[in-house]
Formats: structure tokens, sequence, C-alpha cells
């Protein structure tokens, strides 16, 4: 695209209705995520604000111009975000947070997506993963107890439901 060329006047209302939608859609999934979801749960306020951020990631992962592509996206999404949180899940029962984890799991988790046909869903798998890891380093908990955050991760992930009638979002 040429940096000369002038938009015109259809294409900055609908370049304004995206924007705007993809920021009422991050709005009402940060405020699910970070104030919604703690009156359920909540370990800290800190570890509600993560939970905020990662469902914003999740928002503008899922938003794209049309309702098909938003399917495809918030599927590719939540296929990459289970498997990672089984691999993490599993792993967090048994083993607190390590940096070679991290990588390994990270690994496992793009390899179990290739393996099962969705290659295009590795690199959300690698940074749920990551997310999910850091998130249970930061706010760590004995090996076997709750993975709450990791669960929390897990919920917040999907924004469905969180955004204005009539969006594309996921």
């Amino acid at each position: 695209m040429s940096q000369n060329r002038r938009l015109g006047r259809a294409q900055i209302v609908s370049g304004l209705l995206d924007s705007g939608v993809l920021a009422l859609a991050c709005l009402a999934s940060f405020w699910i995520a970070s104030h919604l979801l703690a009156r359920i749960h909540s370990l800290s306020h800190p570890d509600d604000l993560l939970g905020g951020m990662w469902a914003v990631i999740a928002t503008v992962f899922v938003c794209r111009y049309s309702y098909q592509q938003s399917v495809t996206a918030a599927v590719t999404r939540m296929s990459a975000t289970s498997v990672s949180f089984v691999f993490c899940l599993v792993y967090l029962i048994f083993l607190p947070f390590h940096a070679w984890a991290l990588a390994v799991l990270i690994g496992a988790s793009a390899l179990a997506v290739i393996l099962i046909g969705r290659p295009g869903d590795a690199i959300t798998a690698g940074i749920t993963t990551a997310v999910i890891l850091v998130v249970a380093a930061i706010s760590p908990q004995p090996a076997g107890s709750s993975p709450s955050s990791a669960s929390r991760t897990q919920s917040s992930a999907s924004p469905s439901g969180s955004q204005p009638p009539g969006s594309t979002c996921g």
C-alpha cells in the first residue's frame, strides 16, 4: 500500500467503526476478567489484572474483519489454548515453574497442535504456554494444589459473550 494514497470517506468510517468495536470488545473482556470474575475467585489484584490483560490479548487475537474470520480465529485460539492448558496443568500439578519446563512445554504444545493437523495453531499454543507458566511463576502454589491462575487464564482466554451486539469478534 502506497503511503501517498489517500483514504476515502467510506474507508475512514469503516476504520473508525472497526477500531471502535475492537476497543469496546477489549474493554468488555478486560472488565469481565479483572472485575466480574474476580468476585467469583480472586488470588490477588495483580492476578486479576493479569487475567484482564490476557482476556484483552485474546480479544485482539480473535477480532477480524468478517464473522467467518472471527470464528476461525476463535477456533484456532481455543484449540491452541486447550492444548497448552492441558500440558501446563499436568506439569504444574507435579512441579513448580522452571525455565527449562517453559521451553520444553512450548515445544511440546507446538508439536501437539502440529500433529493433530493444526500447524497454524503452533504460535498461539506457544504464547499461551508461556503466559500460563509465567503466571504460575508469579503466583506460585504448592505442587498439587489448585492451579487457579492457570484455570482463570484458560477461562478468560476466550472473550466470547463479551463483545457488543453486532460485533465480528469471536
